[in-house]
């Protein structure tokens, strides 16, 4: 369901992207490659300087490295456009701490912790909160979603509607419902 009509006329001042392309390597391991994009549609002037219409102003890169169990085996960040060159495009190496921690347990406040305020840049933090998804998504390409199995699926329990007390966990994965609680 799209969202309603604007009660207002409006003109529209920027756009972020943040696009994020998950692949499997020959190897076997997969990596996640994101970007964040912000761009201005009129002339933003900066204290570096006026950054035209359309040129960003943040474009952020990150790149993950996982094994089979969500656990960040490489990663490197760099900062492409920032609107103080020589500063925000210094802290790209700090990223790689992050390498050990597990995508899907305990990351997004860990991450929080690391790079809080001046240990980090925004951005990029910003970034890497959109990763343990993504990574889901992209393991989820090679498996079944509802795979015979002895262990419970991953996504079971991790969302309202796949909530093992849900109508949608009766009707797609009967094997796992447990009935209403409370």
């Amino acid at each position: 369901m799209p969202l309603p009509e604007p009660k207002s006329p409006r003109q529209r001042a920027h756009v972020r992207r943040i696009e994020i392309e998950g692949y499997r390597r020959d190897d076997g391991l997969l990596e996640l490659d994101a970007m964040l994009e912000d761009v201005k549609d009129i002339d933003y002037p900066l204290s570096s300087g006026v950054r035209a219409a359309g040129d960003p102003v943040h474009r952020m890169h990150v790149r993950i490295t996982l094994d089979g169990e969500f656990n960040i085996i490489d990663a490197a960040a760099s900062s492409e456009w920032v609107p103080y060159p020589g500063g925000c495009d210094t802290i790209g190496p700090t990223y790689r701490s992050i390498i050990g921690l597990n995508l899907v347990r305990g990351f997004r406040r860990a991450v929080g912790e690391m790079f809080a305020d001046v240990r980090g840049c925004s951005h990029i933090t910003e970034l890497l909160f959109s990763l343990p998804t993504a990574a889901i998504q992209t393991f989820a390409t090679f498996r079944r979603d509802n795979e015979e199995s002895s262990e419970k699926p991953f996504q079971l329990d991790r969302c309202h509607a796949l909530e093992t007390a849900s109508h949608t966990v009766k009707m797609y994965y009967p094997k796992w419902y447990v009935g209403k609680t409370g």
